[in-house]
């Protein structure tokens, strides 16, 4: 799968360990953690492979402090017990967001995504 980054600052959080590691305050095993999934992400042939491994508890999220999130969906960097999630966006062959996103209905085709952050998105 293709990965898209929505800024030099994300792209560089989610490829270098040194900007990673600072992201996670030195917490080594995030560090290792995202790495791996955005690797993982990489080496997926379309986001269905994501969506069927449980570790990555993907799921969609909703619009929260007036903060409009239709269409974007997380995946968590370690584990649930960890506040640290990879915001992500899917996107079609013209690096657009579907529009609706159904996920279930296009989880086959959908081989883009658009990395938007790695935050504690629920904090």
């Amino acid at each position: 799968m293709e990965i898209e980054y929505a800024s030099d600052k994300v792209k560089l959080q989610c490829t270098s360990v040194k900007a990673a590691n600072k992201l996670f305050g030195g917490n080594k095993a995030l560090t290792v953690n995202l790495l791996a999934r955005i690797n993982a992400l990489a080496n997926a042939d379309n986001i269905k492979d994501i969506i069927c491994q449980p570790a990555f508890r993907f799921h969609a999220l909703k619009n929260k402090h007036g903060r409009n999130l239709e269409g974007y969906f997380a995946i968590d960097v370690k584990s649930i017990r960890e506040p640290w999630r990879i915001i992500l966006q899917p996107l079609n062959q013209e690096r657009h967001p579907y529009e609706p996103c159904n996920i279930d209905e296009i989880a086959e085709i959908v081989r883009v995504v658009e990395i938007m952050e790695v935050s504690k998105h629920y904090e």
